[in-house]
């Protein structure tokens, strides 16, 4: 986004902000996490690591955007650099919130363009009359790029293709003129469709539509805690993963939204806003549609048995299924609020995914908005192209597992040990309250620079054995080391077009002297 492009208004900020926060992983990571990991125990660990890790970190990654902002930088690498000029490493360290962005919209935009189509099966009722298993099936042929059942050629490519037209096209538009009204309109919606679908699972009865347990058993099974499991690492690896995923922290996407408000406007009342909005969606709605909706029709251990394999089979493969029960029309309009909501959640997430590259190539290189907007869609789409026609030989889960999880991770420890430590917090703490609209709890200082990098810190280390068995498994195909090599090859250059910025800024500061 150009310097001179600013956000429209503070709800439709917080909406935007919000919008990145709340995406798929709500509805179809968080059930499927607690169900996993304790049940109702669950939520302690999670809101523990919420309180602090999360609400850190957003405050942090608003700060960070704002001071960067003040200096006209828009983009992760010279947001860092300028928080610690006499250290080259920060820029380059800042090359994650680039990358970062790029490789997960590569995968994420095929995931949502999933989404939009369902939409379109859904009203055109192509899961009418099928049973369980042809549905799933359907799935299956989907994403084998096999056109013998879902009837429209090549239709994967075709809607992965639109929602990259969409997604470049709104970027074009701007923040105020695209990414808000998206915000402003796609969030409300969201909120709604959730709601209905919520009502009409928690109100789900044994032999209505074919039920045979009611909604509330869904409910009762996934919020009965097992507190054994509160002892366990695994689920409070599990409960920071989720934070990680659910508040899009350690992207440089809130730091780049962030360095468009005004040097004076309140960041921590707006973080903790957006925060909050996204817990609602996730903790309140994305709970209660789901699991509730399954187990009244399948009962409690064949849908512990499919969470097995994580959200995406029962959100895609049951669902559709279980909706058609209720009848053409009651099933069409389950099915246009299930993967509406969806839609709205991956598209106002995939957005923010976008801003940073064009806030990079805009300072940077003095691109214009539509041309550095397009350009970001056509890296997506080289980029993205091997997640769409190998997804079964696991090219998909290689750019999850790097860029979604690894990335997040080691740029979020970064961050936090350089506002904390290197910044200083004397001068952070400053950054966070300066035009607050709420009093920021002064425990917050502490926690910040002691108890969050512990936390993420934790994380990371025990997140090594992991990466080190995916680095020297063997027997891998092709597709998954052609996926490492391109991950590789966008990163390095990225941070070559960061030297080169870098350069271009030191002729011009020399040139100034002059």
């Amino acid at each position: 986004m150009s310097q001179t492009d600013s956000w429209g208004s503070r709800v439709g900020l917080i909406l935007a902000m919000a919008g990145n926060a709340v995406g798929l992983g709500n509805f179809l990571r968080f059930p499927v996490q607690a169900i996993q990991n304790g049940g109702g125990a669950f939520i302690i660990p999670y809101l523990v690591c919420f309180l602090l890790m999360g609400i850190p970190l957003l405050w942090v990654e608003w700060a960070m955007g704002r001071f960067g902002g003040r200096k006209g930088n828009h983009s992760t690498p010279f947001i860092l650099h300028e928080m610690d000029p006499k250290r080259a490493l920060w820029k380059y360290i800042g090359v994650f919130g680039i990358f970062t962005n790029i490789a997960v919209a590569a995968y994420y935009c095929y995931l949502e363009s999933w989404t939009l189509s369902y939409v379109w099966h859904s009203i055109a009722g192509s899961f009418n009359g099928q049973s369980a298993e042809q549905v799933a099936a359907f799935f299956g042929d989907y994403i084998n790029i096999n056109t013998s059942t879902t009837g429209i050629p090549f239709e994967p490519i075709v809607f992965w293709l639109i929602c990259l037209f969409l997604n470049t096209w709104i970027l074009a538009q701007g923040l105020s003129g695209g990414v808000e009204k998206v915000a402003k309109i796609g969030m409300p919606l969201l909120i709604i469709f959730g709601i209905v679908l919520a009502v009409m699972g928690v109100t789900l009865k044994a032999g209505h539509h074919g039920a045979v347990n009611d909604g509330t058993m869904g409910l009762n099974f996934l919020w009965t805690p097992d507190y054994s499991s509160i002892w366990s690492a695994k689920v409070w690896l599990a409960a920071a993963g989720q934070i990680f995923f659910t508040l899009s922290v350690g992207m440089g996407s809130i730091q780049c939204y962030a360095s468009y408000v005004k040097k004076k406007d309140d960041i921590a009342l707006n973080a903790m806003s957006a925060g909050w909005m996204n817990e609602f969606v996730e903790v309140v709605l994305g709970a209660s549609i789901i699991i509730p909706i399954s187990i009244g029709y399948l009962g409690i251990e064949k849908v512990v048995e499919l969470t097995q394999t994580g959200g995406l089979g029962l959100g895609f493969k049951t669902l559709p299924y279980l909706f058609t029960q209720w009848g053409p029309t009651l099933g069409m309009i389950a099915g246009v609020c299930w993967f509406g909501l969806l839609f709205f959640a991956g598209i106002t997430s995939s957005l923010a995914m976008g801003t940073p590259v064009m806030g990079f190539l805009e300072n940077e290189f003095g691109w214009k908005r539509k041309p550095a907007a397009w350009f970001f869609g056509i890296i997506v789409l080289v980029l993205g192209l091997p997640t769409v026609l190998y997804f079964n030989e696991g090219v998909f889960d290689e750019y999850d597992y790097w860029a979604g999880t690894v990335g997040l991770v080691v740029f979020a420890l970064a961050e936090i040990i350089l506002f904390a430590w290197v910044f200083g917090m004397d001068k952070g703490w400053k950054e966070i309250t300066t035009g607050a609209d709420i009093q920021v709890p002064l425990a917050y200082r502490f926690i910040i620079k002691f108890v969050t990098p512990l936390f993420i810190g934790g994380v990371f280390f025990a997140s090594l054995p992991g990466i080190w068995e995916k680095i020297t498994a063997t027997g891998l195909p092709w597709q998954v080391h052609g996926a490492r090599a391109l991950l590789l090859l966008m990163f390095l250059t990225i941070s070559w077009f960061v030297r080169v910025a870098y350069l271009k800024r030191l002729a011009k500061l020399k040139h100034s002297k002059a």
